[in-house]
């Protein structure tokens, strides 16, 4: 059968059937109905009891909500096509998801195909479903066959026999650091190919969306990781301080559920500080003036951060309840409920806001990414090449996830530096030297988060892996790098993209680095 999200039913049909359901949140509490779950619809908008009850399992639950959204539009998208067939779900076979990957994949007249890895997600999303229908007992044929593989570290994993074989395991963006600063310019700050403002610019928020970015680019944190810290988990600088501050990600901010320490550069903190002291106490108080807080449907007012290993957040909700959670198990949910009391009312304690005062959601930097690479392609492009030449890249792109990968590729190479020039090593004190503390990729990886030296090679740095980065940097005449931050090693990176693939350089004179456009 054909189902929708019910987040896609529009206009009379949800007025229709919501009207008189005033109980209509105790009764989704009473059926363990959360929010922002799924729930699919049929043609005539009857909802399947077993679709319901797959989204209130344990396996479905445990899902970021991100992934939720991703399977439910996946699932929505397959049983459209039984729809079609004039099938219902449990009566799907295996030559049914066959079909419905030839039409996905390969069929011409399917205006908008998919790759490799998106199918291996609508796999990873039928296969949740139907394991969870066999093992519950209510089908008896999966239509997606399983096979065993032996996986990364030697276990046996069960896994989609249909899985694409030209699956892409990444999708790696690098800009180089000057190409990091033009995009901030052109793409946040309203710069012209000339450097200066363009006339009738409104930086909306420019001061938060440059912080943010510089942020992810300095530290390597992930989109969700550096969009739901609060207040007090920014480092504070100090006088006298380093180039590099240390922080915490609380575990379940993180992909691997695991806190780890994460550094980022004093530029971004000082930028982060003066987001905070301007717009976003601007909008705080606006919001304040407007008693938007007041009519929040929920809000728990801080008490109390405790110390230790474990620190504790204490609150009081607007019942007047105490309660308390490990700061290091809130969730981003959950985060966007705290505030303290300021000097003029409530105020919000995550740190990204926007401009009515409310929290800024993780996935709206999408949108702001999206926007400034539209600005760049408008204004670097010449107009003579605007759509027209894809082997010419004037303009820089960017994702959140590329300054992860950016941050990555910038370490390994600042840090092959410090071995290499800095401290003057040789071949054989360079050995021992890595003995003690971990060669590059070592402290590349315990930056980022991964739970294996393959992982970073493989999915970060592996088209720079064969670069002879002491042979290079050697040759490099220390007379043409900067004191501090350190160092900018705009020449390095600028060899590294003419001798490597997917490393976008482009200089301020936006002349492409030969082989350097990706």
């Amino acid at each position: 059968m054909f189902w929708v999200p019910q987040d896609a039913v529009r206009g009379g049909v949800r007025k229709a059937v919501l009207e008189g359901w005033g109980d209509l949140p105790v009764r989704e509490t009473a059926v363990a109905v959360r929010a922002g779950d799924p729930i699919f619809l049929s043609p005539d908008y009857r909802v399947d009891p077993l679709l319901s009850l797959y989204v209130q399992s344990h396996p479905f639950i445990r899902y970021t909500a991100e992934t939720k959204r991703n399977y439910a539009t996946d699932i929505n998208l397959f049983l459209t096509a039984l729809w079609v067939r004039g099938k219902s779900w449990l009566e799907a076979t295996p030559k049914d998801l066959e079909d419905y990957e030839d039409w996905r994949r390969f069929a011409v007249t399917n205006p908008q195909r998919i790759g490799g890895a998106k199918w291996d997600r609508d796999l990873a999303a039928l296969a949740s479903l139907y394991s969870w229908a066999k093992k519950a007992g209510h089908l008896t044929l999966n239509p997606v066959v399983m096979k065993q593989v032996l996986g990364r570290n030697g276990e046996v994993v069960t896994v989609p026999a249909q899985r694409a074989k030209d699956a892409r395991s990444s999708n790696v963006h690098w800009l180089t650091p000057r190409t990091w600063r033009r995009w901030i310019d052109v793409g946040l700050r309203g710069h012209t190919r000339e450097g200066v403002v363009e006339p009738g610019w409104v930086g909306r928020l420019e001061d938060r969306n440059v912080a943010f970015v510089r942020t992810i680019v300095s530290s390597g944190l992930r989109l969700q990781e550096a969009a739901s810290l609060l207040t007090f988990e920014v480092p504070k600088r100090r006088l006298g301080g380093g180039r590099y501050y240390r922080g915490k990600v609380a575990s379940e901010a993180t992909r691997s559920k695991k806190q780890r320490t994460y550094y980022v550069s004093s530029d971004a903190v000082g930028d982060i500080e003066s987001y905070a002291a301007s717009s976003r106490a601007w909008a705080i108080r606006k919001a304040q003036k407007a008693g938007r807080y007041d009519r929040l449907p929920e809000m728990r007012m801080l008490i109390e951060v405790t110390r230790g290993l474990k620190p504790k957040v204490r609150w009081c909700d607007q019942d007047g309840v105490i309660g308390e959670q490990e700061l290091d198990l809130l969730t981003w949910q959950e985060r966007i409920l705290l505030f303290e009391e300021g000097p003029h009312g409530p105020e919000p304690l995550w740190l990204w806001l926007n401009e009515r005062g409310l929290p800024f959601l993780p996935s709206s930097w999408e949108n702001v990414f999206r926007t400034a690479n539209q600005r760049c392609e408008r204004i670097l492009t010449p107009p003579e090449h605007l759509r027209r030449d894809p082997h010419q890249v004037f303009a820089p792109y960017a994702t959140a996830h590329s300054g992860r990968h950016s941050f990555a590729l910038y370490m390994l190479v600042v840090l092959n530096y410090l071995m290499d020039q800095r401290f003057g090593l040789t071949p054989e004190e360079r050995r021992d030297f890595r003995l003690l503390y971990g060669d590059p990729w070592l402290m590349v990886q315990n930056l980022l988060g991964h739970s294996s030296r393959e992982t970073t090679v493989k999915h970060y740095l592996a088209p720079v892996a064969d670069l002879q980065l002491r042979a290079m940097l050697a040759s490099t005449d220390d007379a043409d790098l900067a004191e501090a931050p350190m160092p900018e090693l705009d020449a390095v990176f600028a060899r590294v993209a003419r001798e490597s693939e997917g490393i976008q350089d482009i200089d301020s004179s936006l002349v492409p680095a030969e082989g350097g456009a990706a």
